[in-house]
């Protein structure tokens, strides 16, 4: 019976994420057609490298100790995690500031006809609200707090959406795309605020007890985080290197993919993740449980990843107009490897951590950046996009699969 309640629980949860996820996730889809006829793929290409910049900063603003929040046997513990992630969110972020305002001129000549102007000084404010996200959402995470989760997910998606047609309509240009995305990381944050009611943040404030769990749990910001910067940055190599060797279009076009491609597998492997990672915290038959998981996700989920494969470059067409064609092509050269990273995120991100095997993780993530840089600029020695793009899919894909076979070892051995 305690497995079958187990298993029923398991479900719900995923499927409480789920649901906010499919919403959250149709949103801006749906509106897509809307914003290529509103924005141009230049505007796409800007906007994609600010959150590419931000994506890769973002890694350090709480030393990774986010992640351990899900760990300590006792609450206040916990508490004490979630303070110091603050803590050093708004400490690195506020450094961020310091530097853009002294160098603002360096950076800006870095960037060139791909500047991001004056809204170089919001790349502190989304790395810090994104800090704070991430801490809270943890909380609520070991709290069970599906429900909030999935409702705020939503929030976020429709503030979006929502403020970037408006900006649009109004001809914002890029600086519509960046203002919408920071207002709904602002809205999120607010409202989990509201929920949690951060009054106890500010209890007890015992600062031994927050450096003893800083040293306990050191792996995270000495290696996890490294090993983060190397994954977020393979991530957003491809825009970088696009915008800087290719035309700032075709970042638009690469952006467009991740928009309703990318993005919705990652929030997927996200709702996902969160209940396995909790669930696979306090499974004591481990190994089972990795196996069943692991065969029942990809008996649901493969058949239609297959199928809409073959219809991807077609439909960007149809639903986004031809100019958008190539985003299509870009988009099924990357569907594989998206793929395999959605069972790399579930599975051996929560085995690592456990295990606390950071140090291998960090090695395999370095391996994966080398072969994403040398794949890329192989493309652009050869002046091809989908050269790159290609190599750099199938490399990744290889070094995935040896991941995935180590983690489940780690069940197995029970090490």
């Amino acid at each position: 019976m305690n497995i079958i309640k187990k298993q029923s629980d398991f479900t719900k949860n995923i499927l409480t994420l789920m649901t906010g996820t499919a919403i959250a996730q149709a949103i801006p889809i749906a509106i897509s057609p809307i914003l290529t006829r509103l924005y141009t793929p230049e505007d796409f290409g800007v906007f994609a490298l600010y959150l590419a910049i931000v994506s890769i900063l973002v890694v350090f603003t709480t030393g990774q100790y986010d992640l351990a929040i899900m760990l300590p046997k006792y609450e206040k513990s916990a508490i004490s995690i979630v303070r110091l992630s603050l803590v050093i969110n708004t400490i690195f972020s506020s450094s961020i500031f310091i530097v853009i305002f002294i160098f603002f001129n360096f950076f800006q000549s870095l960037l060139d006809e791909n500047s991001l102007g004056y809204f170089l000084y919001l790349i502190p404010l989304s790395v810090f609200l994104i800090g704070c996200y991430n801490t809270l959402n943890y909380w609520l995470n070991r709290k069970k707090q599906y429900k909030t989760l999935s409702t705020n997910k939503v929030a976020q998606s429709f503030t979006s959406s929502t403020s970037s047609i408006t900006f649009g309509i109004q001809d914002f240009g890029k600086d519509g795309l960046i203002i919408s995305q920071l207002l709904a990381q602002a809205v999120v944050v607010a409202l989990l605020i509201k929920k949690i009611k951060m009054s106890f943040l500010f209890q007890s404030f015992e600062k031994l007890k927050i450096l003893a769990l800083a040293k306990r749990y050191i792996k995270f910001p000495k290696i996890t985080m490294i090993q983060s910067f190397f994954s977020n940055t393979t991530a957003e190599l491809p825009v970088i290197i696009i915008s800087s060797f290719f035309a700032l279009k075709d970042a638009g076009f690469y952006s467009l993919a991740q928009r309703v491609v990318a993005s919705p597998i990652s929030i997927i492997s996200s709702s996902f993740f969160q209940v396995f990672y909790q669930s696979f915290s306090i499974e004591k038959n481990k190994q089972k449980f990795y196996k069943m998981k692991f065969i029942k996700i990809n008996a649901m989920l493969l058949p239609p990843f297959i199928l809409l494969w073959f219809f991807l470059e077609p439909l960007f067409g149809f639903v986004f107009g031809e100019e958008w064609v190539v985003a299509g092509v870009y988009s099924q050269i990357l569907f594989p490897l998206l793929y395999m990273k959605f069972l790399s995120n579930l599975f051996t991100t929560t085995t690592y951590l456990y295990y606390e095997r950071q140090i291998e993780n960090f090695v395999l993530s370095v391996l994966i950046t080398t072969t994403a840089i040398s794949s890329l600029f192989i493309g652009v020695l050869i002046d091809s996009i989908v050269f790159g793009l290609i190599a750099m899919s199938v490399s990744n894909c290889f070094v995935i699969l040896f991941k995935l076979y180590r983690s489940y070892g780690f069940t197995k051995k029970g090490i």
